[in-house]
């Protein structure tokens, strides 16, 4: 068998949310590149179709779709839309995410704010499973990649909420895989520091500096790196593997102390 088919996703269809910028924009164009279709599902719809008409472009086939992930009736109709317009779906990139970096002062936020931080990282990714996964059964092939943190695992102050919601976020996905197999498998990718539009308008060279103290390879990770961990995930070379966090950190881990 020729190495090329265990990458191969010729005839699967993607949908990958937050997929307008940053590490989701990468994670659709890898994906492309290995032949699926895909649904650039984004809050930002120009965004999305800004990636979409890129994909086009350059022979691939992509739709952009609106999504806030918060709200129940766009993760449905991002799935109706899907199916309608690429035929199904195979593969699913929980990527929409937010929250920490400094943000999560215990003494400043609101259980309001922490439960928000659950819907939007967790809650989303839940719901957009369970809507997604009988058409990957039907179909025979699924394979789903929650885009979650090296925060989950870190020490730091003033995000509790996220921390606590991308931790939530790994255990979840290790339970689902007992819910979900044989047809379809569910894991999750752990970026550490990558360079996003997000990280570059805080980052300094000193502040570069501390974060590669730790880190055995000495460079912040890009959108590829974690990209090539979800492509990873959904092709047919990870067939037997199923319930796991990969953590895509350069080897160490990228904190200020």
């Amino acid at each position: 068998m020729k190495l090329d088919h265990f990458f191969d996703l010729t005839g699967k269809v993607a949908i990958v949310t937050g997929g307008g910028n940053g590490i989701g924009k990468a994670c659709c164009l890898m994906l492309s590149k290995a032949g699926a279709a895909i649904a650039v599902s984004d809050l930002k719809l120009e965004d999305a179709k800004h990636v979409a008409e890129e994909i086009n472009a350059g022979g691939g086939k992509a739709i952009a779709v609106a999504c806030n992930v918060t709200k129940d009736e766009d993760l449905v109709a991002v799935v109706e839309t899907t199916v309608r317009e690429l035929g199904g779906i195979h593969i699913l990139v929980n990527n929409a995410g937010g929250g920490g970096g400094n943000m999560e002062n215990p003494f400043k936020i609101t259980v309001d704010d922490f439960a928000f931080r659950f819907k939007l990282n967790v809650f989303s990714a839940w719901r957009m499973c369970q809507l997604s996964v009988p058409h990957m059964k039907k179909d025979g092939y699924g394979s789903i990649i929650n885009i979650t943190s090296m925060s989950s695992l870190n020490n730091s102050p003033n995000m509790s909420a996220y921390a606590a919601s991308k931790a939530a976020l790994n255990h979840m996905t290790s339970n689902l895989a007992f819910d979900f197999g044989p047809e379809v498998r569910i894991n999750a990718v752990g970026p550490g520091a990558t360079k996003t539009a997000a990280l570059e308008s805080v980052l300094t060279p000193e502040i570069e500096a501390k974060m590669l103290a730790h880190t055995p390879i000495k460079r912040l990770g890009d959108v590829d790196d974690i990209a090539g961990a979800v492509l990873y995930f959904a092709a047919p070379i990870s067939a037997w593997v199923d319930g796991q966090t990969l953590f895509v950190n350069g080897g160490g881990v990228q904190t200020l102390d």
